[in-house]
């Protein structure tokens, strides 16, 4: 991966932009947003989706495939972390002397020195910084927006508003967060993760304090949560508002209801209101519970604020209904740490009924992979009555010697609730299978897990409950020649 250097100058003018990796939900918002302003913009991306073609009939020029010859006029070049150094575009414009800056240099950008609410934590950071934008919006703000994935009721994860509000999902993974000039800051947790990048949990809690602490207006974060708490006792600011079910919440969850779309209490300076999302789990009513807290530090007041997160109706990759095939249900979500998949598979079986929940997982990255596996072992047998493991999604990473999916499903307690199923066909035959009218499948991961829908879709048309491939069900013993120390980090 390249590590962003912050250090390096943004233009002050900007008419060319170039995106590697445009197709990518955070860069395809951004790059919306260059067109907004007028911008040429080009750029390229691995393979063909949705974001390419929307992007080409908003004007850009767009390309599948890396090469060199796509940087055209081009006078800025954005990327992500997630390319190679190899990548020949990035190369050739470092060659150039072009201005080659990372995304959250864009974004900053863009930003200016406008109104900031920036949105990070280790999870929910989407679902959150869309409940905002959305609040802000039935409030009759007109906030400009950049979020992580998209919002289902705008149809896009960028935006550009007439006011001086600007909503951001802030970026912890690299560091990137602390680049922007926040005013008001929101943490929904504190889970250390990306320790790639920091080396240890202590430098995680310690950038998350300096994020809040320079906040210039209000910091929003968390009552219940560890991490933040361990963040809140570091901070020294005048406004910190904090949110959660503790007692002492300065906006207090309670009698949350999860049977269904979620309802809950929140009460703030003695005021109490009722609200009903409409969409399922418990971590979606702490989220709320934070959008809330971060309207209530913009100036609106708690009861008006409530009745705009009603409102909200949910983001692309969070528990996204795909399709239906003899009675099963079958669903994508982003999860892809151990406590979002937990999160996950609670709100789902909030919702299921008398139905079973199969999981079909991708690892994403060696390291996390490396590092998790255990845990992501366990929240899967307690929480999905099945679990498929696909391979691991490297993205940027290297691959390691004896780190695979396998890893996972050998972590289970209960050997006949998981299969390790490498090839994708294979797997969503299993899952089809397995699965029986009222369960729902669910894909959980943050790489390009939700490609195996179709397929699994497809298989629910012709596979019967019961009637699988010997093959796939059997369960190859673990070789015990992999690399241990490599495995165990």
């Amino acid at each position: 991966m390249i590590r962003p250097d912050l250090s390096l100058p943004i233009p002050d003018d900007i008419r060319a932009a170039h995106f590697i990796g445009i197709g990518g939900s955070g860069m395809s918002g951004l790059a919306r947003m260059f067109l907004a302003r007028g911008i040429r913009v080009s750029g390229s991306d691995r393979a063909d989706s949705p974001s390419l073609r929307a992007l080409a009939e908003l004007g850009a020029t767009v390309h599948v495939g890396h090469d060199a010859a796509h940087l055209g006029d081009a006078d800025t070049v954005v990327h992500t972390g997630a390319i190679w150094p190899e990548n020949p575009e990035y190369v050739t414009a470092k060659q150039r002397g072009l201005a080659v800056i990372h995304r959250s240099q864009a974004l900053h950008w863009l930003i200016g020195g406008r109104r900031l609410v920036s949105v990070a934590g280790a999870h929910g950071k989407t679902t959150s910084t869309g409940m905002i934008v959305t609040s802000l919006q039935a409030l009759g703000a007109d906030p400009t927006f950049v979020n992580g994935g998209v919002i289902a009721q705008l149809g896009v994860s960028s935006g550009t508003g007439a006011d001086e509000l600007f909503v951001i999902e802030a970026d912890e993974s690299d560091g990137t967060f602390l680049l922007y000039d926040t005013s008001v800051a929101l943490i929904t947790n504190v889970d250390p993760d990306h320790l790639d990048h920091y080396g240890s949990a202590e430098a995680f809690v310690q950038a998350f304090a300096r994020f809040g602490g320079e906040a210039r207006e209000a910091v929003v974060i968390s009552a219940d949560d560890p991490g933040a708490k361990e963040v809140a006792a570091l901070l020294d600011h005048p406004r910190v508002i904090t949110f959660g079910r503790d007692s002492g919440a300065d906006v207090r969850l309670s009698d949350i209801d999860a049977h269904g779309p979620v309802g809950f209490r929140l009460t703030h300076e003695g005021e109490t209101v009722e609200v009903r999302l409409r969409i399922p789990g418990v971590h979606n009513a702490v989220n709320a519970a934070g959008a809330v807290a971060v309207l209530i530090g913009l100036g609106f007041p708690l009861g008006s604020a409530a009745d705009a997160v009603a409102g909200f109706a949910g983001t692309d990759r969070r528990f996204e209904l795909h399709g239906s095939e003899r009675g099963v249900s079958v669903y994508d979500d982003y999860a892809h740490h151990p406590t979002e998949v937990a999160a996950a598979l609670a709100g789902a079986r909030s919702v299921i009924g008398d139905g079973r929940i199969i999981a079909v997982h991708q690892p994403h990255t060696y390291s996390r992979t490396q590092h998790m596996y255990r845990e992501f072992a366990e929240v899967l047998e307690q929480h999905a009555d099945h679990t498929v493991v696909l391979d691991v999604y490297g993205a940027r990473e290297d691959p390691v010697p004896g780190v695979t999916g396998d890893l996972v499903a050998h972590a289970f307690t209960d050997p006949d609730r998981v299969r390790f199923v490498a090839d994708w066909q294979r797997a969503a035959d299993h899952a089809a299978a397995l699965a029986r009218p009222g369960d729902y499948v669910i894909t959980l991961g943050c790489g390009n897990v939700n490609l195996i829908v179709p397929q699994i879709l497809e298989a629910l048309t012709r596979i019967r409950p019961g009637a699988d491939d010997p093959a796939v069900l059997r369960r190859a013993p673990v070789s015990r020649d992999t690399d241990t120390a490599a495995v165990e980090g």
